[in-house]
């Protein structure tokens, strides 16, 4: 099993910067790509990047790119999600994920975090 522990949402002013985190636990092959979806108020559950932690290789939904970047510690454990120059169109919950390959989207994911909110007021 894989356990997925997210941090770090909050509430920003459009063009600020959040950082969130996910700690993970469990079986590493379960858990080889390790990403973000987010979802808002009335939407289906969108991908936003992921990181497939063998090679550190990324990618990253086209409306979070070059504002957006992913990574992981050293030790494979943490992934993070730096969010920069944010806009309202940002504001939604977002989910820790994971699973043994890399997907877009959610129906392929089998494990999730809780969620964290972020809110980004213009």
């Amino acid at each position: 099993q894989v356990q997925l522990a997210e941090s770090g949402g909050g509430s920003v002013q459009a063009g600020g910067s959040l950082r969130l985190s996910c700690a993970a636990s469990g079986d590493t092959n379960k858990r080889r790509c390790m990403g973000w979806f987010r979802q808002a108020p009335g939407k289906e559950r969108e991908w936003v990047a992921s990181i497939y932690t063998i090679t550190g290789s990324t990618n990253y939904h086209d409306s979070v790119k070059g504002r957006f970047t992913i990574s992981q510690d050293n030790a494979k454990t943490t992934v993070y999600l730096q969010m920069n120059s944010l806009k309202p169109e940002d504001t939604a919950m977002y989910y820790c994920a994971a699973d043994r390959n890399c997907y877009t989207t959610s129906y392929d994911v089998n494990y999730w975090g809780q969620g964290t909110q972020v809110t980004v007021s213009s």
